[in-house]
C-alpha cells in the first residue's frame, strides 16, 4: 500500500484543486444567497450592505482561511500530516486537557460535515428550477429537485466500497475549469461597475456590522462564515497533497471565489430595484448573474463541483474515524483500502451512516436556504478548539510570544463567529448540534472508558512474563503433553518489567497447558507518526519466548499476521529461533509451522455490583463494553479472519476489592478437633 506522492509539480498542483478545495470553492454557490436571506427581499439589500458583507468574506478569507490555516496551521505538521486528530497527536504530551478541544473539535467537524453535501449539491441542482434548456423545460417544483439530489447523493455514497482513484484523477481538471468559470463569471460582472472594488477595504466591514440597512446586526457573521467552513478540510488534506502544492494553488484559488463575490456584488447592486427582482426571496446571485446561453453550462459544472465537494467530504470523514481509532479515541471499526494508496480508504459503517443523515437533512429542511441557515454553527467550535491545540504548537516551538498573540486574535475573532451562529440552533443548527453531542459522546465513554478500565485492572490484575519463563520452556519441551500450535500468538498490551493480564498466562498453564514451539507476545502501539511502522524484538534470553512490540502510526492497517510472518521469517534468517520446517507441505521451501492466535475478550461478569466503583466509572466502563460488543471483533480488525484464532471470554476483575457490607456473626467448628489443638477458633 503506498502513499501518495504529495511532492510540488503541476501536476500535484492540479491533484490539490481536485481534493483539497472542493467544500470552500463550492462556497459562491450559496453564501450570497444566504447573505441576501438576511434581509428577506431583494430590495432590501442595498449597495451599503452588500460592499459590507463583501467586505466582511475577503477579510474572513484572509484571517481565518490564509493567515490562520494557509501560513500558521500548515507549519504543524505531524510528518507532513494535517487536521485536528494529526495536531493532537503532536501536541498531546503537553497536558492531560489536551484531549477535550480534539475530542470537541473533531466530533463537531464530523457532524457538521453532514451537512455540506447536502447543501453543496442542493444549491447547483437549484438553479435548473424554471429553466429552459431547447425542449425541455423544468417546472419549480422542490419535489423535483429533492429527488435528483437524493439520486446523486446516493450515487456517491454507493460507488465509496468500489474505490474512487480512477474517478478522482479528473477532479482537478474539473475544478481547474470550475475555479476559472467562477472568476471569468465575476469578472465579467464585475466590470460593469468596478466601484465594488471598493469592498476590499476593511472599513466597509466594520461599518456593516453597526450600519441600519444591516437587520441582523452581528448576526450576519453566521452567513458570512459559510465563505470559509472549508479551511479546516483544507488542513486535513495537507497529507494527501503536500503543504508547498496548497501553498502554491491558494492564491489561484482565493483570486477566483473573490472574483465571483465581487461579481455577484456589482450584480445585486444593479438589479436591487430591479421591478423583476426586487420583491422576490430566494433568489441565488450565482446563476442569475450569468448569461442565459451559459447557464445550462454552470449548472451541468456547478453539479460536478458538489458532487467533488462531496466526495473530499466524505473521504475527509473516513480518514478522520481512521486518526480517531488509532488514538483510540473511537472504537475499532472495519477500514479497507479499495484503491492501490493508503489515502484511498472505506469505512461502511461510517459511509452508510453519513449517506442516512445526509439524506435525511436534504428531505428534512426541504431547500438550500434552509440548510444555509443551519450550515456552519458546529464548524466554529471545531475552529476554535485548533486554535487552542495551535496556541500549544507555537508554545512547543518556542514562540511563546507569537502564541500569546495567535491566541488573543483568534480566539475572540472565532467566538464572535460562533455567538453570530448560535441563532442558526432555532433555524435547524440544532440538527448538527445533537450529532455532535452524540459523537462526543461515544468518544468520551471510549477514551475516559479504556482509561478507567485501565487504571482499575492495574491495581492486581497484572503479572510479569519474566516470572513464567521457566514455565514455559519446561512446557515447550514436555514431549507428554500434545502439541497445541507451532507458534502460539497472544495479543497482549505487555507494559513496564514484563507486565501483562494474568489470565494471558492463566490460559497458558492452568486451564489445558497450551503446549507451542514458540510462545508469542504481541503488543501493538498506536504512534503520532501518521505511517510509522516498525518493531522491537525481546526473545527473554531464550529461544522460544518472544516479545514483540509493533510500532504503527495511526494511519496504518493493523493486519498484525502480515507483520508476524515477516518477523518471524527474519528470525529465522538470523537462527535465532530453531527451524520450524514442516514435514508435509504443497508450500516449497516452507521453513515456518503453524500459527493460532488466541485473543481474549475481557467481560464484564456484573458491572453494578462493582460497589467499590464510583458511578462516574460504571458508566463509562459499561458504556465501553457497550460499544466493544457491537463494534468489529478484534479478530476482524487485526485481519485474523481467515487465520486460526481461537477467541478467549475471560472476566475482567477490577481490582482485589473487598466488601465492606460483609461481617462475620460466628464461626462453628463442625469438625473433631485433635488433642493437642485448640478446641475454638481464635480471630
Amino acid at each position: 500500500m503506498e502513499k501518495r506522492r504529495s511532492t510540488f509539480s503541476i501536476l500535484g498542483m492540479l491533484i490539490t484543486l481536485g481534493i483539497v478545495y472542493g467544500d470552500i470553492g463550492t462556497s459562491p454557490l450559496y453564501v450570497m444567497n444566504a447573505i441576501i436571506n438576511n434581509v428577506v427581499t431583494m430590495k432590501n439589500a442595498e449597495p451599503e450592505y452588500i460592499l459590507g458583507s463583501v467586505s466582511l468574506i475577503f477579510w474572513t478569507l484572509m484571517l481565518i482561511t490564509t493567515i490562520k490555516y494557509v501560513m500558521i496551521a500548515m507549519k504543524a505538521d505531524n510528518n507532513n500530516e494535517g487536521g485536528i486528530f494529526a495536531l493532537y497527536a503532536l501536541v498531546r504530551k503537553r497536558g492531560k486537557w489536551l484531549i477535550i478541544p480534539a475530542l470537541i473539535g473533531g466530533s463537531a467537524l464530523l457532524a457538521d460535515g453532514t451537512l455540506t453535501p447536502a447543501v453543496t449539491v442542493t444549491s447547483a441542482i437549484e438553479g435548473i428550477k424554471g429553466q429552459q434548456f431547447g425542449k425541455l423545460v423544468f417546472s419549480n417544483n422542490q419535489s423535483v429537485i429533492l429527488v435528483i439530489v437524493t439520486a446523486i447523493l446516493l450515487t456517491i455514497f454507493i460507488i465509496q466500497k468500489f474505490g474512487t482513484e480512477t474517478i478522482g484523477r479528473s477532479f482537478g481538471p474539473i475544478m481547474l475549469v470550475w475555479f476559472s468559470f467562477i472568476g471569468i463569471a465575476g469578472l465579467f460582472n464585475l466590470a460593469n461597475d468596478f466601484s465594488v472594488l471598493r469592498a476590499l477595504s476593511p472599513i466597509y466591514a466594520i461599518k456593516v456590522l453597526f450600519s441600519p440597512v444591516n437587520k441582523v446586526g452581528i448576526f450576519i457573521l453566521g452567513s458570512v462564515f459559510l465563505a470559509t467552513t472549508g479551511a479546516e478540510a483544507l488542513y486535513s488534506d495537507m497529507g494527501q497533497v503536500g503543504k508547498h502544492n496548497i501553498y502554491a494553488t491558494w492564491p489561484f484559488v482565493y483570486s477566483m471565489l473573490m472574483l465571483n463575490y465581487l461579481g455577484q456584488a456589482a450584480w445585486v447592486i444593479a438589479n436591487y430595484q430591479n421591478q423583476k427582482f426586487n420583491t422576490l426571496s430566494g433568489i441565488n446571485p450565482f446563476y442569475e448573474m450569468l448569461p442565459s446561453g451559459f447557464k445550462i453550462f454552470a449548472i451541468i459544472i456547478a453539479t460536478m463541483a458538489a458532487i467533488i465537494a462531496s466526495q473530499a467530504l466524505i473521504t475527509g470523514s473516513f480518514t478522520l474515524v481512521q486518526e480517531a481509532i488509532g488514538l483510540k479515541i473511537l472504537p475499532r471499526l472495519k477500514v479497507k483500502f479499495p484503491g492501490k494508496v493508503q489515502s484511498q480508504l472505506y469505512i461502511e459503517t461510517i459511509n452508510w451512516m453519513l449517506c442516512a443523515v445526509t439524506i435525511g437533512i436534504v428531505w428534512g429542511f426541504g431547500t438550500s436556504e434552509h440548510m444555509e441557515a443551519a450550515y456552519g454553527l458546529a464548524i466554529t467550535m471545531t475552529m476554535l478548539m485548533t486554535t487552542l491545540l495551535l496556541h500549544q504548537f507555537l508554545i512547543m516551538k518556542n514562540h511563546r510570544l507569537a502564541a500569546n498573540i495567535f491566541v488573543a486574535i483568534f480566539v475572540p475573532l472565532e467566538s464572535l463567529f460562533f455567538i453570530s451562529s448560535m441563532i442558526k440552533f432555532i433555524h435547524g443548527g440544532y440538527v448538527t448540534v445533537i450529532l455532535t453531542l452524540a459523537i462526543l459522546a461515544i468518544m468520551v465513554i471510549w477514551f475516559f472508558g479504556n482509561k478507567r478500565r485501565d487504571a482499575y485492572m492495574a491495581e492486581s490484575e497484572n503479572v510479569s512474563l519474566k516470572d513464567f519463563v521457566p514455565q514455559l520452556e519446561k512446557l515447550s519441551a514436555d514431549d507428554s503433553i500434545p502439541t497445541y500450535a507451532t507458534n502460539l500468538v497472544y495479543m497482549v498490551n505487555m507494559g513496564k518489567d514484563y507486565s501483562l493480564k494474568r489470565s494471558v498466562i492463566y490460559s497458558i498453564l492452568d486451564q489445558e497447558p497450551k503446549r507451542a514451539k514458540v510462545y508469542w507476545f504481541i503488543t501493538v502501539h498506536q504512534t503520532s507518526a501518521p505511517y510509522e511502522c516498525n518493531y522491537t524484538v525481546d526473545m527473554l534470553n531464550t529461544r522460544n519466548v518472544v516479545d514483540v512490540h509493533l510500532n504503527l502510526g495511526f494511519k496504518k492497517s493493523q493486519h498484525v499476521n502480515i507483520y508476524i510472518r515477516q518477523i518471524i521469517n527474519s528470525l529465522l534468517k538470523q537462527h535465532i529461533i530453531d527451524d520450524q520446517t514442516p514435514n508435509y507441505s504443497m508450500v516449497p521451501n516452507r521453513h515456518v509451522g503453524s500459527f493460532k492466535f488466541v485473543i481474549q475478550n475481557q467481560q464484564f461478569q456484573d458491572l453494578g455490583a462493582q460497589e467499590f466503583m464510583g458511578s462516574i466509572d460504571r458508566l463509562l466502563i459499561g458504556g465501553r463494553l457497550v460499544l466493544q460488543n457491537i463494534t468489529i471483533p478484534p479478530a476482524l480488525w487485526y485481519g485474523l479472519e481467515f487465520s486460526d484464532v481461537v477467541e478467549e471470554k475471560v472476566p475482567l476483575f477490577l481490582g482485589s476489592h473487598t466488601d465492606q457490607y460483609l461481617t462475620e456473626d460466628t464461626v462453628k467448628n463442625t469438625l473433631i478437633p485433635k488433642k493437642d489443638s485448640p478446641t475454638t477458633l481464635k480471630k
